[in-house]
């Protein structure tokens, strides 16, 4: 692996980590001066570590990081998903405002397939009635209504207001689809339903209820959070560790205290070796030691990225990474194809 490819860790700095003119080009380097399309597809590579149903974490290798960065921030703020957009409040006796409980409905992630629904097109504010937007095609309907009441069988000297009242706390799982149109067929195989059933709305206690519709339309990361549908994706450059000398015994066993555990390893010889360098935090501990600070060079690998992608539970990861996919093609193919203006 070439210096040139290792962003260099020291004590106090960071070092080699000048921009490039563009991907894959590096004045330091006679062999690549330009953009070559094929050597971009043979060498890049995807290496999925772990899959799970709202987690994904994989290594996209040998790409630029302003590549990795547009699949990370497409992800976030352009992958369209459904979420809460008007809330209609009939009654509301509970102790938090309107807009309080308005706001913690407009949060709660929704498992609704993003693909059964068009894109709501405004009517314009002057229109006598805005709320014609509205369709059964691109629109989702959630119903909520709940009463607090006591609990007549509920034990003498019982504290518990579960036990005590009956609805006393809100749950996400109380919100119910009220379908419009056809959309008992449409999503008859895909429940509508949050994606967690227990989150907090709020609490009620005897003679205070709640009563409201909320209207679930499409949108995207980059007009609120609320459409964003990952709760976290991020990437980290692969961690690089060079051992200059050979560590045994005591000293071995003191740099292996360094690094976080599973990183530096110890062979049947008594020898230290890096044994998986992706689990270090590059916290440069070990260059703090006058033993070790000259015999050990970090750094991180400057297009190897560690992705991890965590879903709000409306798409699965992969399908979220698919999809950045997409869109990152439809605006390379829009750029390609748009007029160039004399």
């Amino acid at each position: 692996m070439s210096n040139n490819n290792i962003v260099n860790i020291e004590y106090n700095r960071v070092t080699n980590v000048t921009s490039t003119d563009f991907p894959s080009y590096s004045q330091n380097s006679a062999t690549m001066t330009v953009w070559d399309t094929e050597k971009f597809k043979n060498n890049l590579d995807i290496e999925i570590k772990s899959l799970e149903e709202r987690d994904c974490n994989f290594d996209l290798k040998h790409v630029d990081t302003s590549i990795a960065n547009a699949f990370r921030r497409i992800m976030i703020s352009e992958v369209p998903s459904v979420a809460a957009e008007a809330v209609y409040i009939y009654n509301n006796t509970s102790v938090l405002q309107d807009e309080v409980l308005a706001h913690r409905i407009g949060l709660i992630p929704l498992q609704i397939d993003p693909e059964e629904l068009t894109w709501c097109e405004s009517n314009g504010e002057n229109e006598e009635n805005p709320d014609s937007k509205y369709t059964d095609k691109n629109t989702i309907v959630l119903t909520l209504d709940v009463a607090c009441t006591r609990n007549v069988n509920a034990p003498k000297g019982c504290i518990d207001p579960k036990i005590l009242y009956h609805n006393s706390s809100v749950y996400s799982r109380d919100l119910k689809f009220q379908p419009e149109g056809n959309q008992a067929e449409i999503f008859a195989n895909k429940p509508v339903v949050p994606c967690d059933d227990d989150i907090l709305i709020c609490k009620l206690r005897p003679g205070q209820e709640i009563s409201l519709r909320v209207h679930c339309i499409l949108g995207v990361g980059a007009d609120h959070a609320k459409f964003s549908p990952v709760s976290t994706a991020s990437y980290r450059l692969l961690p690089h560790i060079n051992l200059l000398k050979d560590f045994t015994g005591e000293s071995a066993k003191r740099l292996q205290k360094c690094f976080p555990e599973g990183v530096i390893g110890i062979d049947e010889d008594g020898k230290a070796y890096v044994k998986d360098a992706r689990k270090d935090t590059v916290s440069r501990e070990v260059l703090r030691y006058d033993e070790f600070k000259d015999h050990v060079k970090l750094g991180r690998i400057r297009d190897h990225f560690i992705f991890n992608v965590e879903s709000t539970g409306a798409m699965t990861p992969e399908e979220i990474f698919f999809k950045s996919v997409r869109i990152l093609k439809s605006k390379a193919e829009y750029l390609k194809n748009c007029p160039i203006s004399q």
